[in-house]
């Protein structure tokens, strides 16, 4: 239950979601990163073969004009394989990077994934195994997908900073792009990212491989020069699963002086398969459950909102395969999907687009002075339900 807040302020006016276009197919998706705090940082190279580097800060010539290093990529991982085969140690992989010292025109998070699924002329060279429907490497689901910078190693460490979230097609590729600029420029240096999927496989082989996962590359492109922002603060809230138990979450946190613009960045959506489904659902909770949001800055409501998708059906192209094997008809943007689950509307997200986050301004409702707090309620959930959640502030000055 939401506290009684002191004022309702108008946050919808001034609310902008972020626009997104499905990653299937050879699309670019956009999204603009929610920021984080201060978390631990581990120093040293990127995968095998790759050095971060230590370069790319303005200096000074001998002419006193800013002089700015040229651009690179840091290269994270190249096709590592992810997979649910010995659970959470193989969904994820963590890998130092350096950004180097700011500032920063650009920085662009960019992320490709490959499925063994899809398209079916794999099937030739990888056919299913005797008595299953898919091919063992192939997962066939639809699964979350999420990039955070500098995780918390424990309960007491700041939540990490979560640069993009997205659903991955059922058994398709994906191209993916996020702009972490501010976060960059508000936190240059060295950094650990968590690349994770939540793939699981079926060991039967009848819904899913029976080894499935996907090839995930991931690659940072930096573009030194001067920051497009004067950013004062970029501080993650709150980065983790929220279940029954902890749907009212409440964090304490500060600003520095000489802010004259900070906003929201609220990115969510609702997972899960619990039955016993209370409100409005059209299928098992959370992942089918319409919730409302409540979000807060000291005391003010600022929005009130029902976290739920009904454009899925944009990322459903009806196609014919008439090649014998893999399905008869099937959606071109989630090939591996039935249909009918691609187009169903969910819980404020679709299979193989991004998470899109809810950002607006929150600076009418802060109260004077360098602490604040946030507050988030989500209402209605339910026993083994849990709605993914992350919150940041951005915060600007002149």
């Amino acid at each position: 239950m939401l506290r009684v807040a002191t004022k309702h302020l108008s946050f919808h006016t001034c609310l902008m979601i972020l626009a997104a276009c499905s990653p299937s197919g050879g699309k670019t998706t956009a999204a603009t990163a929610a920021e984080t705090t201060d978390g631990p940082a581990t120093t040293g190279t990127g995968p095998e073969g790759t050095t971060a580097p230590t370069t790319g800060a303005p200096t000074s010539t001998t002419t006193g004009e800013p002089s700015y290093g040229e651009p690179f990529s840091i290269t994270v991982l190249d096709r590592a394989w992810i997979s649910g085969m010995d659970g959470w140690n193989t969904q994820h992989q963590d890998v130092a990077y350096d950004l180097g010292p700011a500032s920063f025109a650009r920085v662009t998070l960019v992320v490709d994934l490959e499925s063994d699924c899809y398209p079916w002329q794999k099937w030739q060279d990888n056919p299913p195994p005797q008595g299953q429907y898919w091919p063992a490497s192939c997962d066939a689901f639809d699964r979350t997908m999420g990039f955070v910078s500098d995780p918390a190693a424990g309960p007491a460490d700041p939540p990490g900073f979560e640069l993009l979230r997205s659903i991955t097609p059922f058994g398709g590729p994906a191209h993916l792009e996020a702009d972490i600029t501010d976060f960059a420029n508000m936190h240059p240096g060295a950094h650990t990212l968590r690349s994770y999927i939540n793939s699981w496989p079926d060991g039967a082989g009848q819904v899913s491989g029976s080894a499935g996962g996907w090839h995930l590359s991931v690659r940072i492109d930096v573009e030194p020069g001067p920051a497009p922002r004067n950013v004062l603060a970029a501080i993650s809230l709150f980065s983790g699963d929220v279940g029954v138990d902890g749907a009212t979450t409440e964090v304490p946190f500060s600003l520095p002086e000489g802010v004259t613009k900070a906003e929201l960045v609220y990115t969510v959506s609702g997972h899960g398969g619990a039955s016993d489904n209370i409100g409005d659902c059209i299928g098992p909770a959370e992942e089918f459950c319409k919730r409302r949001h409540h979000i807060s800055f000291d005391g003010a409501v600022i929005t009130e909102f029902d976290a739920w998708r009904t454009d899925c059906g944009d990322l459903c192209t009806i196609t014919d395969n008439d090649l014998g094997v893999g399905p008869g008809k099937f959606c071109l943007e989630n090939p591996c999907g039935a249909i009918g689950s691609v187009q169903a509307a969910r819980a404020n997200w679709c299979p193989g687009d991004v998470v899109a986050p809810l950002r607006g301004p929150i600076t009418p409702a802060l109260q004077d002075g360098p602490d604040h707090e946030f507050q988030f309620a989500i209402d209605g959930v339910v026993e083994n339900g849990s709605w993914t959640v992350s919150a940041a502030v951005y915060a600007y000055g002149p």
